[in-house]
């Protein structure tokens, strides 16, 4: 039998004779249902629950009432949980996959950058519970298997059995099934798939598509245990959409931000306007908006979903994304730098056996420790290998235990070592990187990270206290960057007080 047929088989296999696991809790819930729902390059304030949460100028940097309606993704919050300060351990789409998936930190994985494979024998959570008699299945872009595109149904699925509609790379508009699987629908003129939409409609559009295999997957499973991720590869560029979500924001009166138009002079590179003289592109941030809506919709449609199965109140639903986009703040498209509409990304978890509703955490997580959270929330065994933190008892407690230490570590890409790396709290940030200065953000003081604070009065404790961590990370978990020299002398240097 070839490994590709064994790999099929043994997710699909029946749970006969595999004794499931019990939740302590009143309620005896058995093992319960995770559906994940994950989407590329996606800004935080987009989302309602989280504007609700900020000042108006934060929650609406786009202009005053410039805003999308995300009721469906919105509800899980409400309903569950909600992380004001979750973060990429690398915000770029493979590294944070990575971590996300596994526990351990992306130079580790060693997925440092974008298209690189993540190494064989690395034990995922969807791996865990394969394990354990869990259906696995994952739809949408993967990106850890090097640079394959679109390459439909990795061989190496990593725990996610039915992988017929998973895809390495790509951020395709429109697909369809045909007799020999899932291809790209929307072709050039030499016949080669491309990003454009191609008169996609509800049936055929990548969002649509992608969440329809998800559903599928829900009905077909709904009387065992099952793990199921959708990963949308949209909010991401191109900034295209289906009609009608291509005008439906196209009345709104788009501002820049104000960070847009900040004076750069004297910032490190990672902080400066990527664009100048920048001018706002109201038709870029409206399709924007139009794939926002277009993807809570869909969430909608799962939710539906599992409300007819009767499954709401066994199944865990987790939206998030694998990092941000600047969407013209700090005069920037795109991702990979420390800012937050860049490095901090939504994440919300429905668990009603388990998390109160309206529950909002504060501290800072990171997607390192997603695995090992998710599995303790749903009474399974770790690995033994994941470098993240379990923080299952922010969710279940609401607040964090006597011993919470309120730290993560974020870097850029890449495995030379002039880059950056940082240490984030829910209300600080340090960023250092070889032949830039350091800078320490107060986002209490300055959430529109414009001033350094890392040699003002009364911060030189803060800054030893995120120095000697970081220093502590960087020997722990082998991250060469912060052992770099330079580096070394910023993190052993006292600031003036």
């Amino acid at each position: 039998m070839k490994r590709r047929d064994f790999l099929k088989l043994s997710g699909f296999s029946t749970l006969a004779g595999i004794s499931l696991p019990v939740l302590a809790n009143a309620n005896s819930i058995t093992a319960p249902n995770l559906v994940i729902i994950h989407t590329d390059e996606h800004n935080f304030r987009t989302l309602g629950c989280y504007r609700k949460l900020m000042s108006e100028e934060q929650g609406y940097v786009w202009g005053k009432g410039v805003a999308v309606e995300t009721p469906n993704i919105d509800w899980i919050a409400d309903k569950g949980a909600i992380c004001t300060s979750y973060y990429a351990t690398t915000p770029v789409c493979s590294p944070s996959r990575s971590s996300f998936v596994s526990g351990k930190y992306p130079q580790n994985t060693p997925v440092h950058n974008n298209d690189i494979p993540m190494k064989d024998g690395i034990v995922t959570f969807a791996e865990v519970l394969r394990r354990k008699g869990y259906a696995t299945g994952y739809a949408g872009k993967w990106h850890l298997d090097g640079t394959g595109k679109p390459q439909w149904q990795p061989e190496r699925n990593f725990g996610f059995a039915d992988n017929r509609y998973m895809f390495n790379r790509g951020h395709w508009k429109k697909l369809e099934d045909t007799d020999k699987g899932p291809r790209v629908a929307a072709l050039n003129k030499e016949g080669k798939p491309g990003y454009f939409v191609d008169g996609a409609d509800s049936k055929s559009f990548t969002t649509d598509w992608l969440c329809s295999k998800a559903i599928d997957f829900i009905i077909l499973n709904a009387g065992k245990p099952f793990c199921y991720m959708v990963s949308i590869p949209d909010p991401h560029g191109p900034n295209l959409v289906r009609k009608p979500y291509d005008t439906m924001y196209r009345h709104l009166d788009f501002k820049l931000p104000k960070t847009a138009l900040k004076d750069d002079s004297g910032l490190p590179g990672w902080a400066k306007k990527e664009i100048k003289n920048i001018k706002m592109n109201k038709n870029l941030l409206a399709s924007y908006f139009g794939m926002v809506k277009c993807i809570d919709d869909n969430v909608g449609r799962i939710l539906d979903t599992l409300r007819s199965k009767k499954l709401m109140d066994n199944t865990i639903i987790i939206f998030t994304s694998d990092h941000g986009d600047m969407c013209f703040e700090h005069g920037r498209h795109n991702k990979s730098i420390p800012l937050e509409a860049s490095a901090k990304i939504p994440f919300v978890i429905y668990y009603p056996a388990r998390i109160k509703p309206g529950t909002v955490i504060h501290e800072a997580i990171s997607c390192v420790d997603f695995m090992p959270t998710i599995l303790p929330l749903m009474n399974a065994k770790l690995n033994g290998e994941e470098e993240g933190r379990d923080c299952s008892e922010l969710f279940l407690n609401g607040k964090a235990p006597s011993d919470w230490n309120d730290i993560v570590f974020i870097r850029g890409t890449g495995n030379t070592e002039n880059n950056w790396v940082a240490a984030i709290t829910k209300r600080y940030k340090l960023v250092i990187q070889p032949d830039e200065k350091p800078w320490l953000y107060d986002l209490e003081k300055d959430p529109d990270e414009l001033k350094n604070f890392y040699n003002m009065p009364g911060y030189s404790d803060v800054v030893k206290k995120l120095s000697a961590q970081l220093l502590d990370y960087g020997k722990k978990y082998n991250d060469s960057r912060v052992l770099h020299p330079s580096n070394l002398a910023i993190l052993n240097f006292s600031p003036n007080t």
